[in-house]
């Protein structure tokens, strides 16, 4: 019977060696060596601290700053560990209602701001992690957030353009700004003008 079970045994625990040991420790340090921050979650740190990733969103309610898209994770917005949309269709009474919510809570933010708000600041991403809004949903916001941070339009126009990212390859996708970045430039930015006075 060990004759028959001896295979066995062996395969098994070359394979555990070869794909529970060799075949990670291979991908993570290729991955180190490559892109380390892409492979430690590309983080953004300030003073030694990181703030949050470039790949996972934030939610943002202070009218001084851009808010993210919405987010439908649970138990709270943007939870990493439970990436997930509100699978809720578009007739669905409590998608109207959640949409005509955060409708009704940017037109309070931003009481004269009588434009189309756009589609992504009130509707989740299918993950419920974006950390990406486009740039109509940047400039709807933009009025408010010059004003809030005492800041010429065109000042905060221009960080905006500093952030965002365009098509991968030229025709990937569509043009998006990386919105903890750009609230991150925006700190930077009051920052640097309170020192200069």
């Amino acid at each position: 019977m060990f004759k028959e079970l001896r295979p066995a045994v062996i395969s098994f625990l070359l394979l555990t060696l070869l794909t529970g040991f060799a075949y990670p420790a291979l991908v993570t340090g290729i991955s180190q060596a490559i892109m380390s921050d892409k492979a430690n979650g590309s983080l953004i740190v300030k003073d030694g601290k990181p703030v949050g990733s470039s790949l996972i969103g934030q939610s943002f309610s202070d009218p001084k700053y851009f808010w993210s898209r919405p987010s439908a994770t649970g138990p709270m917005a943007n939870n990493a560990s439970a990436s997930s949309g509100s699978n809720l269709g578009p007739t669905n009474p409590a998608l109207l209602d959640a949409v005509k919510a955060r409708v009704q809570a940017l037109r309070d933010a931003d009481p004269g701001n009588t434009k189309a708000v756009p589609v992504d600041l009130v509707t989740a991403s299918g993950s419920g992690l974006d950390p990406h809004i486009s740039p109509a949903a940047a400039e709807y916001q933009l009025a408010r957030v010059a004003r809030l941070r005492s800041m010429p339009p065109e000042a905060v126009r221009k960080l905006v353009a500093e952030h965002t990212e365009e098509r991968q390859f030229g025709i990937l996708g569509e043009p998006r700004v990386n919105v903890l970045e750009l609230n991150l430039a925006l700190d930077e930015t009051a920052k640097a003008r309170l020192q200069a006075k």
